[in-house]
């Protein structure tokens, strides 16, 4: 899984990218077939914001998150994905 990590108004330190890995690495976990992930970090005033794009076999899961703080941003961006990965997995599953 390749992870596109970009920063607006945000430096990516090598703890926040860190971070993205360990946790996009729990989703890889419960779906193996995430092609690429592209995820954007954004500050906007007092608002961290996280979002990501997962291209998986068979469509894509989109999400984003906001909260005062970048980790529980995305903390909260991976709950979402999470969810949604299951989701689309059910879905492969039936067919």
């Amino acid at each position: 899984m390749q992870i596109n990590l970009t920063g607006h108004h945000v430096d990516i330190t090598p703890a926040l990218r860190e971070y993205v890995d360990t946790k996009f690495a729990k989703l890889e976990r419960h779906f193996d077939h995430i092609n690429n992930v592209h995820v954007i970090l954004n500050v906007e005033k007092l608002l961290q914001k996280a979002e990501a794009t997962l291209h998986l076999n068979g469509g894509e899961v989109f999400a984003t998150s906001e909260h005062q703080d970048m980790y529980a941003a995305i903390d909260s961006l991976i709950d979402k994905l999470d969810r949604q990965v299951i989701k689309h997995k059910e879905k492969l599953r039936k067919h």
